[in-house]
């Protein structure tokens, strides 16, 4: 009598998990390797774009802890933005400290900020919380037109600082140094960020955001996960502002408005909620959108800017990430087939 042979769908199933790990690892390194060799192959402006496109990542990455891990909504993110981007401008203005030196402060201000604000927070969910978010990203600007604190910010004139020069004998312009400076802290960063979400703390978070209750009842601290949540939040956005501070070489009021915060919630949604690699999706429309859309009407372009949204909204309800996984799926049940 023939015997079923049950090892192999078992080896099979096996074989293409490693297969599907492997296209990952070198997929990882591919894109890794494209970054490296970018500020080579483009122009200096077309640099400056990329390099906001790595800066506006890290942000949307804060947000998207928040939002999309946590269920947390927030209209401020701009705020933390700010202050980031306000710390380096004014430790570079008023003292001696190195460049690189200024990001993790700016980040440990933005934690500790972010923090606090979590605390009293914590009694306020969806909407409300939304709306309190919302004050934090209105007053900021004002805040950093008072008089009274001129001396520090500069007003609304805002500051001007140096970009960091190239480290002595690296063959590299002053914006290709830069681009590789934002990408060395663009990489541990989201490492940072995917061993966190993809451990004990980010199962945490997400049952929060999915059953409160349930998690409570299971023994996990709502306050605690939620202020810390919140805390390492604002964190990845500062030091995406203190990096998109050494970019600009200039910080003013003006440029943190609350319209700052809508893009980043704009470019989490349209990457795709919970998801590391969508925010790079997100980050390359925020950046680009704007200005293709001033190229196509001078008169309106926040009308074609709208547009755009809400057709890709329509057409893509889950993001991108959610469309190229439905795709994904339905390519594998083709292949299966």
């Amino acid at each position: 009598m023939a015997t079923l042979d049950t090892s192999r769908p078992a080896a099979a199933a096996l074989f293409a998990g490693l297969s599907l790990r492997a296209w990952k690892v070198i997929g990882l390194a591919a894109v890794l390797a494209a970054a490296c060799v970018l500020p080579f192959t483009i122009s200096s402006y077309q640099l400056l774009l990329a390099n906001q496109v790595i800066v506006y990542a890290v942000a949307l990455l804060g947000l998207n802890i928040l939002t999309g891990y946590n269920g947390q909504f927030s209209l401020g993110h701009g705020a933390f933005y700010a202050i980031g981007a306000y710390c380096t401008a004014i430790l570079l203005d008023k003292t001696g400290i190195p460049y690189w030196a200024t990001i993790p402060l700016a980040g440990a201000l933005c934690f500790v900020a972010g923090f606090l604000f979590g605390l009293p927070a914590l009694r306020l969910e969806g909407h409300y919380l939304a709306l309190a978010t919302f004050a934090l990203a209105v007053a900021t600007p004002q805040l950093l037109k008072y008089k009274d604190f001129d001396f520090l910010t500069g007003g609304v004139q805002g500051i001007v600082i140096s970009g960091p020069d190239t480290p002595g004998g690296l063959p590299l312009r002053s914006d290709q140094w830069l681009y590789f400076f934002c990408l060395l802290w663009t990489v541990p960063l989201f490492v940072l960020a995917w061993n966190l979400l993809r451990g004990r703390t980010g199962r945490a978070l997400m049952a929060i955001r999915d059953h409160p209750l349930a998690a409570s009842s299971m023994g996990i601290d709502l306050a605690r996960y939620k202020s810390l949540t919140f805390g390492v939040s604002a964190m990845y956005t500062g030091i995406a502002g203190a990096l998109g501070a050494l970019l600009a070489q200039f910080v003013s009021p003006d440029s943190f408005d609350l319209f700052l915060s809508i893009r980043f919630l704009v470019g989490i949604v349209f990457g795709g909620l919970a998801s590391m690699a969508g925010v790079f999706f997100g980050a390359i429309f925020i950046e680009f959108v704007p200005n293709l859309a001033d190229l196509v009407s001078k008169a309106a372009p926040q009308a074609i800017y709208g547009i755009v949204l809400i057709v890709c909204m329509y057409l893509m309800p889950t993001g991108v990430m959610g469309l190229l996984r439905a795709l994904g799926h339905k390519l594998g049940r083709l292949v299966a087939r």
